[in-house]
């Protein structure tokens, strides 16, 4: 009974870290706005988050070794507060691209140590199951943010600080002291404070699989917003960003059915027909198209891929789980800003459809390329599952 509670603390914790994460998605214009930015500067501020996490992901992955999983995810707790604090009393872009590295700084601090410490929690041999409840906490905690914002903004109309703010701001410093009445689960090593990320053998095409979903959700989370509020539906926005995590999470325990490899290879399929759907929705103006489009990237990126692939460096590093997670996000966040940041640098210079579609072709070449590779291998790698399993 401690194990189940202590597990869904953590859970709890994790969500609410990333939870703060899209908060203020629902407010990128308006922020912009105060300081007259176009969307070059608002994919910029997004990414921002990617500017804080690297390096917490590159120096910093290992650190919970060191000093124990519990002080790493309160911190992340108290710098979403903090991030969310400065928006309040500052709204403006440069604010949020503060707050943006804020959260970036907490999202890799308690993503390496959360994954690592349910694994702990839970106990050996039940690393898939500690995947599953990670991967559905942050999920519904990514998606729900923007979603509490928008709502909050529905019911109270335009303001700096939605209902879904005060929220934030009450929950976390709570949370961040009951994350000291968690157990010690997990033995802190004499290591090195600054440890750089691990990518365990034969993991490179889950990592590429990460990079290109995420490179998708955050085209759906930083720019597609900007298109429907020229289309006059930017009170979709929240929403849409909902469910370009929520149907992921729901997918996952399809997706905990199958083999890590048969997760991966479905994701490769839907990740650029999801985005296809979207960009057609976005061209006829059709909010039906767009949120089914949003549906399918989200299962292919939150459901099947995110799913799989921490699963899998988890099975592949049983001794180093933290390094490992750090080293898969790597990939994640790469592929989450730096497309972001050409596709609104192009938007302001061609339009963000035309964008969009610049997006959709690189997206479609690069699957073709990764699969391709995967495939052609001359001794593909089988996932950890499949090896355990004995399936050839």
């Amino acid at each position: 009974m401690l194990r189940f509670l202590s597990a869904a603390l953590l859970a709890v914790i994790l969500f609410t870290v990333t939870f703060a994460v899209n908060l203020q998605a629902p407010l990128y214009e308006a922020y912009a706005a105060q300081n007259n930015a176009g969307a070059t500067a608002v994919t910029i501020a997004f990414a921002a988050y990617a500017g804080g996490l690297m390096p917490a992901l590159l120096l910093l992955g290992g650190l919970s070794d060191r000093i124990g999983r519990r002080i790493p995810i309160a911190l992340a707790l108290i710098l979403g507060a903090a991030a969310t604090a400065v928006l309040v009393q500052f709204p403006s872009w440069t604010s949020l691209v503060t707050a943006r590295v804020f959260l970036g700084i907490g999202t890799g601090l308690a993503t390496t140590a959360g994954n690592a410490y349910m694994a702990e929690i839970l106990g050996a041999g039940r690393a898939r199951n500690a995947a599953l409840i990670v991967t559905s906490a942050t999920s519904l905690g990514f998606g729900g943010g923007a979603l509490a914002t928008g709502l909050s903004l529905s019911l109270q109309g335009p303001t700096f600080l939605p209902f879904s703010y005060a929220a934030l701001l009450a929950a976390a410093p709570v949370l961040a002291a009951a994350a000291f009445a968690l157990p010690k689960a997990d033995c802190p090593k004499p290591v090195t404070l600054l440890r750089l990320p691990v990518f365990p053998s034969g993991t490179w095409v889950f990592g590429a699989a990460m990079a290109l979903a995420w490179s998708t959700t955050g085209m759906t989370i930083a720019v597609v917003p900007l298109q429907l509020s020229a289309n006059a539906l930017g009170g979709w926005t929240g929403l849409v960003i909902f469910l370009a995590i929520f149907t992921g999470f729901l997918c996952q325990p399809v997706a905990r059915r199958m083999s890590n490899g048969q997760a991966l290879a479905l994701g490769f399929v839907l990740i650029p027909l999801g985005f296809l759907v979207l960009l057609a929705g976005v061209w006829q103006t059709s909010l039906v198209l767009v949120l089914a489009g949003t549906c399918i990237t989200s299962t292919a990126s939150y459901g099947f891929t995110y799913l799989a692939s921490l699963a899998e460096v988890s099975l592949r590093a049983p001794d180093d789980r933290a390094r490992a997670t750090a080293g898969l996000f790597v990939y994640a966040y790469c592929g989450f800003s730096l497309p972001v940041i050409a596709s609104g640098a192009l938007a302001d210079t061609f339009g963000l459809l035309a964008a969009m579609a610049l997006f959709a072709a690189a997206q479609m070449s690069a699957t073709w390329v990764i699969v391709l590779f995967w495939r052609k291998g001359r001794h593909p790698a089988r996932s950890a599952t499949e090896q355990e399993l004995g399936i050839v």
